[in-house]
C-alpha cells in the first residue's frame, strides 16, 4: 500500500490509525533502514537490534517531525545517529577503539552467514572501514544508496560541497587501499 508522506504522519499523529500506519512505515522502509544501518555497524544482529531502537525512537518522537524535510530523510537521520551511538557504546564495552571494533566487525564478515558478498566486496567494505567515519557515511549514502547530495546533507546536517569533498576524497582513498591490498 503506497501512501503519500504527509498523510502517513498524520495517521502517526493519531491513535486511531497508529498502529495500522507505523506498519506500513515499517513494512515501507524496513530494507533501505536495515541495509543503510548494516554499512554502519557491520553486524546483522547488530544491525537488527539497531534498526529495532530505529523504529522505537521514530515512533516516539513522530510528533517532532517538524515536516521540514523528507520523512525518511528524517528516520536516516535518527537511524544514523542510532548505529553511531552503538557503535560508541559497543567500543567502550569491549575496551576498544573505535578502529579496532570496526577491524574486529570487518574480520567477523567473513564467517557472517547473511553476508554473501564475494572477496571483492569484502576487500570493497575494508577499504570502506578504513575511512574517517564522514567519509564512510557519506561514501556509503551516495554509493550504495544513491542518495542525491541534498539528501545526505539534510541527513548530517552538513553543507553540499563539504559531502562533494568528502565523497572525492573517500573514492581516492577507496581506490588507494585496494590498489594496495
Amino acid at each position: 500500500m503506497v501512501i503519500a508522506e504527509d498523510v502517513l504522519v498524520m495517521q502517526l499523529r493519531h491513535k486511531s490509525t497508529q498502529a495500522k500506519a507505523f506498519e506500513i512505515l515499517v513494512d515501507t522502509y524496513k530494507e533501505r533502514l536495515y541495509w543503510h544501518i548494516r554499512r554502519i555497524v557491520l553486524d546483522h544482529d547488530d544491525t537488527d537490534d539497531v534498526l529495532q531502537n530505529t523504529f522505537i525512537k521514530i515512533f516516539r518522537n513522530i510528533d517532532g517531525f517538524k515536516g521540514d524535510s523528507k520523512l525518511y530523510t528524517w528516520m536516516y537521520r535518527i537511524a544514523t545517529n542510532e548505529a553511531l551511538s552503538f557503535l560508541k557504546v559497543e567500543a567502550k564495552k569491549l575496551k576498544f577503539s573505535s578502529e579496532q571494533l570496526i577491524e574486529d566487525k570487518i574480520e567477523n564478515l567473513r564467517a557472517d552467514v547473511y553476508f554473501d558478498g564475494d572477496e571483492i566486496q569484502l576487500k570493497l567494505q575494508e577499504a570502506i572501514a578504513t575511512l574517517p567515519e564522514k567519509q564512510k557515511l557519506v561514501f556509503n549514502m551516495k554509493y550504495f544508496e544513491e542518495l542525491k547530495y541534498e539528501e545526505i546533507s539534510m541527513i548530517l546536517e552538513t553543507s553540499v560541497g563539504g559531502l562533494k569533498a568528502s565523497y572525492h576524497l573517500a573514492t581516492k582513498k577507496i581506490e588507494a587501499y585496494l590498489k594496495e591490498n
